[in-house]
């Protein structure tokens, strides 16, 4: 299941004091393919081949506490995930990379060109603004507070974990749905695969562990350290990609966040996609994604 079967090569990478697995293909400028909640790197399947064979290497990893990862009981601060993505990135033997991240994955690439400065060459971010935006959403706006609802459940103990892994993770299969404006997908295959990847004990504590931290953070000192240093300006390109209809994380969040870059920024929407538009409409996307990784790739 984790380990699934294709073209890639499956490999195990140390970095920042943890294990990280990792699907990768091809040769060239690297691209690394961070996934979101509630998922793991299967979510870029059908990004791999052509991107390798666009001359690209790509890497798709499964973040702390997903998937083939490692599974710690702290570390998922932003800080620490854009250390492990960096990490990852120099223990393959590459100064740089193209980071790519879908939701809680685009929130890691947002923060890593002033977090770990020299390490990304761009960035891609997916259904998720720039984090200073997304505070400010959160705590100023009663509407985007209601869509958060379910994040803000998250932060009672042990109840989110036991929801989540209830009949077989069903929740998370209702998720998906929910949040997706294409009613073909997932299919009830992928979404077993979601199901099956997130029943893995103690995948459903992890995943909660990053939206605790988000809104548990706010007024602490490391919070209030990581709001000041992403807010330097990213002086790398930045592609930034929103589904029409996402009901998750709404479009209109996506409008200013190229005050937060000095280099290049460009804005995508997805016509009729929902939270995950590199799932729901992967040609469209990938027609984004592609050209504007050969506008920036040397």
């Amino acid at each position: 299941m984790i380990r699934a079967p294709g073209p890639w090569t499956h490999r195990e990478v140390s970095a920042n004091g943890a294990r990280f697995h990792i699907v990768e293909m091809g040769s060239g400028t690297p691209i690394v393919l961070l996934h979101g909640f509630p998922m793991f790197w299967w979510t870029w399947r059908e990004y791999l081949e052509p991107l390798a064979n666009a001359g690209f290497r790509v890497i798709a990893m499964d973040l702390r506490g997903y998937g083939g990862s490692d599974h710690t009981p702290h570390g998922y601060d932003p800080i620490t995930l854009s250390n492990d993505v960096a990490g990852v990135i120099r223990s393959l033997g590459e100064p740089s990379a193209f980071v790519i991240g879908h939701g809680w994955g685009a929130l890691i690439a947002w923060s890593m060109p002033t977090l770990t400065p020299g390490v990304v060459r761009g960035v891609g971010a997916v259904s998720m603004p720039h984090p200073r935006q997304l505070r400010r959403a959160l705590f100023g706006d009663g509407l985007n507070r209601k869509k958060s609802m379910y994040a803000i459940g998250f932060q009672w103990p042990f109840m989110p974990e036991r929801s989540l892994m209830a009949d077989d993770c069903i929740r998370v299969e209702q998720l998906l749905r929910g949040w997706s404006a294409n009613p073909e997908w997932p299919t009830a295959d992928q979404a077993l695969r979601y199901r099956s990847a997130f029943s893995l004990w103690p995948t459903a504590h992890c995943a909660v562990e990053y939206h605790r931290w988000a809104f548990r953070s706010t007024l602490r000192t490391d919070g209030i350290r990581y709001g000041k240093r992403v807010a330097t300006l990213i002086d790398v390109p930045v592609l930034h990609i929103h589904g029409s209809a996402d009901t998750s994380v709404p479009a209109q969040l996506s409008e200013g966040n190229d005050v937060w870059v000095s280099g290049d920024y460009e804005f995508a929407l997805i016509e009729g996609a929902g939270h995950f538009p590199h799932e729901e409409r992967p040609e469209e996307f990938r027609e984004v994604l592609m050209s504007w990784l050969k506008r920036h790739a040397d």
